[in-house]
């Protein structure tokens, strides 16, 4: 057996309301697993990972795993489940086959809501403070 992940460096798209407002969200929660945000694309996450594809990061959530383990869309958001206290089973079922087409499909509209604000379509924010992850 491997040695246990010991922090996870989320990189997220700083310029992108949905996004600042998941990370502050994965924040607020108890976290198994340390999460760390970096701005993607910043010249701190290019410092840190100088071979990653930065303009990746910016379209898509990826995670960095303390041994250099890269996650990227779907599987990066799970990985973010994965880390926190109260989600780690629902991270583990969005795992498997039954469970990703909901990843995927949450992903599908998060991209379409990042679409929208930018062509300046979006009507107001992804969802109040008490939003959360379904159970």
């Amino acid at each position: 057996m491997g040695t246990p992940v010991r922090t996870l460096t989320v990189l997220y798209d700083a310029q992108c309301s949905l996004c600042v407002h998941l990370r502050n969200w994965l924040l607020r929660q108890r976290q198994l697993v340390p999460l760390d945000m970096v701005p993607a694309g910043s010249d701190e996450a290019r410092r840190r990972y100088p071979r990653l594809n930065h303009a990746r990061t910016l379209r898509e959530i990826t995670v960095i795993g303390d041994r250099g383990q890269i996650y990227a869309g779907p599987a990066a958001w799970i990985v973010c489940l994965w880390a926190l206290a109260e989600h780690r089973p629902k991270s583990h079922w969005l795992a498997t086959p039954t469970g990703l087409p909901f990843v995927r499909g949450t992903m599908l509209a998060a991209a379409k809501y990042r679409e929208a604000m930018a062509s300046g379509t979006a009507t107001g924010p992804p969802c109040d403070d008490q939003c959360a992850v379904p159970r």
